[in-house]
């Protein structure tokens, strides 16, 4: 819906779907009269268009827990919209990682549904008898290549073409796949399932601007050796679920190319990696290669938005590949010493670490300074206390097992510091920390410390002690400490 008048007032369609479409031409017959009656002040004549174009349809979207909502949206949206409008009905907030999914469950596959892409179009290339499903959930690997090429094209996959002489840093790699007239290429091995058979076989391969090709002759990339797989004007990308269960996959890194037009699992180009980081890459490279200067217009527009007028510094390309100033690297942040009459950067790893640990030891004297001048609990009341502040965080997930724990920071992004805590099912009144780092999900058990009567928790067998879990959350969100990086984004599930 569209409604514009002489004033050239415009208000997005998508921000209306929850109202009945009658209550808002009444709105806005209220609203164009108040104007009229304002313009007849200042002239004769004054002309109202009003042009009301309606066309909606209901979609369904799922979250984590299979949960769905179904909600009235134009048959224009974008998958942006979608995310948008989800953010403000659950009063979410928006870190610009929410995302939308296209889930084939007949096929146990899923691919990440662009913000600019129209959703409509998504589901209108669904067959009618299968489970096709929409989720709504975070995902914030989703533009994190922009802000960390490093961790996403190894050195031994990447090559550019005999025209810049290979002198290329990966900064500028990204911007060779942004612009249309340079060729990166990625290559290496990769297992394919061999058509109209259920075995696979492993062959080098080779992405270009053109396509994805394999060599029939060991690592050659010689024309006559090459021989084409598929291109992506008219495919997708999509990860499999479950590669090893439903296709006989040799590892679990698997994902596959589907044409638009076709959607039995005769016609998926099935592909399988040695490990996640190899399969990240070229599903990154392909999305890339299909979507190019479209994808870094999605990964900046948010911060458009809430850019304020201010002196850009420059900052180094390896940290913001087009130079627009909208990250930091992290190597950049310096311990500092506040403690005497003038601030200082702690240079020595080892004061830094140790100047940590008593800022942790100085907030558990504060917690237990604040109880006690609050009424402190008794010894029996203060860990039901504390389980009830922990109960009420985000990031804790209480009864949720570690291969849980593992799809859940998987499907939400694995790039370092995404984490969760939980309840350790092995052994009780203890809790868990899962955490990403290097694109793999380490688990650090958080052990109860009693000392005179009191309870702490800590990660380090004691050295450092905190009075509860928020306490001990928000501290290696600052500080590194014991952990191989500092806690960033926790990992959130929201009822729809």
């Amino acid at each position: 819906m569209c409604l514009t008048f002489s004033h050239h007032c415009f208000l997005p369609s998508w921000l209306f779907v929850k109202f009945d479409v009658s209550f808002i031409v009444h709105l806005w017959h209220v609203f164009l009269n108040v104007h009229i009656k304002q313009a007849l002040n200042f002239s004769d004549t004054y002309v109202v268009h009003v042009n009301v174009f309606v066309s909606l349809q209901v979609i369904k979207v799922y979250n984590e827990d299979n949960t769905s909502r179904a909600v009235e949206v134009p048959t224009d949206i974008t998958a942006r919209d979608i995310c948008q409008l989800f953010v403000l009905k659950n009063h979410c907030i928006d870190d610009h990682s929410w995302t939308l999914f296209e889930h084939l469950t007949h096929l146990s596959i899923e691919r990440i549904i662009e913000d600019h892409e129209s959703v409509m179009e998504v589901l209108s290339g669904w067959a009618m008898d299968t489970d096709s499903r929409l989720y709504f959930r975070k995902n914030y690997a989703k533009y994190e290549f922009f802000n960390k090429p490093l961790d996403f094209f190894p050195d031994h996959m990447v090559s550019i073409s005999s025209e810049t002489n290979g002198m290329m840093n990966h900064s500028q790699l990204i911007q060779t796949f942004l612009n249309s007239s340079t060729c990166p290429e990625i290559h290496g091995h990769l297992h394919a399932k061999e058509q109209g058979r259920k075995s696979w076989k492993k062959f080098y391969f080779v992405l270009r601007r053109s396509g994805l090709y394999f060599s029939n002759k060991g690592t050659s990339k010689e024309p006559r050796h090459l021989q084409f797989i598929a291109e992506f004007s008219d495919g997708d990308v999509y990860t499999l679920l479950s590669a090893r269960k439903m296709h006989g996959a040799p590892t679990d890194y698997g994902f596959c190319v589907k044409s638009t037009k076709r959607g039995s699992p005769r016609d998926l180009k099935l592909l399988c990696a040695d490990d996640e980081q190899t399969r990240t890459c070229w599903v990154t490279a392909m999305r890339l290669f299909k979507y190019g200067m479209q994808l870094y217009q999605n990964f900046i527009q948010p911060h458009q938005k809430q850019k304020t007028p201010m002196v850009r510094n420059r900052v180094p390309l390896g940290t913001d590949p087009l130079g627009t100033g909208l990250s930091i690297s992290e190597n950049s942040l310096v311990a500092m010493d506040f403690s005497g009459h003038k601030s200082r950067v702690i240079e020595n790893p080892s004061e830094a670490l140790s100047v940590a640990v008593e800022e942790g030891l100085s907030w558990r004297r504060k917690s237990c300074h604040r109880l006690s001048s609050h009424g402190s609990p008794s010894t029996s009341q203060g860990p039901m206390s504390n389980m009830a502040l922990h109960m009420a965080q985000p990031w804790f997930h209480s009864k949720l097992s570690r291969d849980e724990a593992h799809r859940l920071i998987t499907q939400q992004g694995l790039i370092d510091g995404v984490f969760l805590l939980r309840d350790s099912q092995s052994n009780p009144n203890t809790f868990v920390l899962s955490l990403c780092h290097t694109q793999r999900i380490k688990h650090f058990q958080i052990l109860p410390v009693d000392e005179e009567g009191e309870l702490f928790y800590s990660l380090d067998d004691g050295h450092t002690r905190f009075a509860d879990l928020i306490q001990l959350v928000e501290f290696y969100q600052l500080n590194r400490g014991v952990l191989p990086c500092k806690l960033k984004h926790h990992c959130a599930r929201i009822t729809l």
